[in-house]
């Protein structure tokens, strides 16, 4: 395991959120159904929704599991930024709920944790949710200060359109 850059390791599953940090928070409608449920789930923990929207994804695990590690870059040629995270928890299932928590490591552009969950509620509606909390770790993250969350809120958007694509193809 790699050290990672920020204190508050776990706070995106038992919350709250700690304070000092960008919060993220979106959540959509994903689709209906336990069928649903599971390919959503199985899109988000295996990397599957991460590759489908763009983003180059590297980990030598299938899936997300506690302590394994996972590099996301976006970007065109030589303007990628590369994320190297580690995954922190994972659920599978469990009460209705399926996905994963990853925070951040050295070479990383933010320092914090997000995770990404999708939930079969009560009346079967699938919810996807990204929830994060993020501070800037690089020049280039704080020289674009308030841009950062407006790309960060467009990413989690661009990740439920695809997740919801996903869903409505199986």
């Amino acid at each position: 395991m790699s050290t990672l850059t920020y204190p508050e390791v776990g706070a995106t599953r038992l919350g709250p959120l700690p304070r000092g940090y960008h919060h993220l928070h979106h959540r959509t409608r994903i689709g209906r159904g336990e069928a649903d449920f599971a390919t959503a789930g199985a899109a988000v923990t295996e990397w599957r929704m991460h590759r489908a929207s763009g983003a180059r994804v590297e980990s030598p695990a299938p899936r997300a599991e506690p302590g394994g590690g996972v590099r996301v870059s976006l970007g065109l040629g030589p303007l990628r930024f590369t994320a190297p995270c580690q995954v922190i928890w994972a659920e599978y299932g469990e009460d209705g709920r399926t996905g994963f928590g990853y925070g951040t490591l050295a070479g990383h552009p933010e320092r914090g944790e997000e995770c990404f969950t999708v939930d079969l509620a009560d009346d079967g509606t699938v919810w996807f949710t990204v929830l994060a909390f993020s501070r800037p770790a690089s020049w280039y993250t704080r020289l674009a200060g308030p841009l950062v969350p407006v790309v960060q809120h467009w990413y989690a958007r661009r990740l439920g359109r695809t997740l919801r694509r996903i869903v409505a193809a199986s």
